[in-house]
């Protein structure tokens, strides 16, 4: 069975009856086993080689009068492009969404079969899924793009485009899209020689001896874009002696105009600009020290004050300033704190030592004793009470020779005790005075 067909009417009695047919010169027949349907099948055997499709017409016709027909249509037709392969441009630089080109295939099929689905076939573009860049409207057949494309990168893509139909078996074709990269002038050139240094000074000798047209040196540049955009030309800009020298507009040739003599500066600058021949145009600048000299040891000596890039030299400045600057404050602040904590812990002392707490004496019980013997016969310890300035005062004793003379309330006795000292410990002024 190759189909199955299903024919219906909605005319009752013998005008709802039909019946199907196929061409004879076909190698297929009809068979009905339920009513309204019908089975397609091969009837011989069938050879590619002789034939690979074909076209059958099948008639449907009612037994009504007059009797209706109607031609079913059997999806023996694959979707076919209106050109084997598609070419166009995008410029670089692009934006994400531009539509870039619609491809469009036809089939002669009718109904579901004739539907056709557009698909991106699954490839890879330098090393990642071709749905990175495009997608692709599967109705339309429009391609868009989904990223911003580079010419210095990627100049060129092929991609792959099938297009199936609705029938059962869906059907199918392919072709292929090609989509070229324009260039765009987006490089400025790029100066090769000579090499341009922020510290050091390079520069070219010409001999004082030199005739016209003496080769003094060559500027080298590349632009990386291509066609036109990387076309270049050279111009002198600006140089200490115009007279005396001149640029190659093609080559970046620099080469002497006239003799060279005694009274010419040895130290010349020259400032070459190169462009493109871009829309618009792009540039860059060389600068080119020439020293006009018979020796280099001659050239040594004077070009060892030549100036620096300018620029460099004011932001090495600029930032030696800054950075002694905050050294500078750092230092000023640490001094400040230091001197403050110092001050703060002398007013501090100072307010410990010259307190103005009075003094209580304390007087122990049995203080003095006299008896019949005329010598105290107990020891007493005594504790000393202190203010916190007390340990710059000195514990003074009345001497007589070299003995302590302890007085006695004169109202008891009336009489004074001499007492020979037998020990007297005073090691600190904070410890218990022990007399005897």
């Amino acid at each position: 069975m190759v189909a199955l067909i299903n024919i219906f009417d909605l005319d009752t009695g013998s005008s709802g009856h039909v019946t199907c047919s196929i061409p004879d010169n076909v190698p297929f027949k009809l068979v009905s086993e339920v009513k309204n349907y019908y089975m397609l099948v091969t009837d011989e055997m069938l050879d590619r080689e002789k034939q690979s499709e074909y076209n059958i017409t099948l008639t449907a016709i009612d037994a009504g009068f007059p009797s209706l027909s109607k031609i079913t249509d059997v999806n023996d037709n694959s979707p076919a492009f209106g050109q084997n392969v598609y070419i166009t441009e995008v410029m670089e630089n692009n934006s994400p969404g531009v539509n870039l080109l619609q491809v469009q295939a036809t089939d002669p099929d009718q109904g579901q079969n004739a539907r056709l689905t557009y698909f991106l076939v699954d490839t890879e573009i330098n090393g990642n899924p071709v749905s990175k860049y495009f997608s692709m409207s599967a109705e339309s057949g429009t391609i868009q793009s989904l990223y911003s494309f580079d010419y210095e990168q990627i100049k060129e893509f092929r991609l792959q485009v099938k297009a199936v139909d609705g029938g059962s078996p869906p059907l199918s074709s392919n072709t292929t899209v090609i989509i070229k990269v324009q260039d765009q002038n987006d490089n400025p050139p790029q100066v090769l020689y000579p090499v341009q240094t922020a510290g050091s000074v390079v520069a070219e000798m010409v001999p004082r001896s030199a005739d016209v047209g003496y080769l003094v040196t060559k500027v080298v540049a590349v632009d990386v874009d291509s066609g036109q955009n990387a076309w270049l030309s050279y111009k002198l800009q600006k140089a200490t002696d115009r007279a005396l020298f001149e640029v190659g507009s093609q080559n970046g040739e620099i080469r002497t105009v006239r003799q060279v003599t005694e009274k010419d500066l040895l130290k010349q600058r020259l400032t070459v600009i190169v462009e493109d021949n871009g829309q618009p145009s792009r540039s860059a600048t060389v600068i080119v020290n020439v020293a006009v000299a018979d020796s280099f040891p001659e050239v040594l000596s004077e070009f060892t004050d030549f100036p620096h890039d300018k620029d460099y030299n004011d932001n090495l400045t600029f930032y030696l300033v800054l950075a002694l600057a905050v050294v500078s404050f750092l230092f000023i602040m640490c001094l400040v704190v230091i001197i403050s904590v110092k001050i703060y812990r002398w007013r501090q002392s100072r307010i410990l030592y010259h307190s103005s707490l009075p003094v209580i004496p304390y007087y122990p019980p049995r203080y003095s004793d006299t008896l019949g013997t005329g010598t105290l016969p107990h020891t007493y310890n005594y504790e000393v009470c202190r203010t916190t300035d007390s340990r710059k005062s000195d514990c003074k004793f009345g001497r007589a020779g070299s003995q302590n003379v302890l007085i006695t309330d004169p109202s008891s006795t009336g009489t004074m005790q001499r007492m020979q000292n037998e020990k007297s410990i005073l090691d600190e002024p904070d410890s218990p005075l022990e007399v005897s």
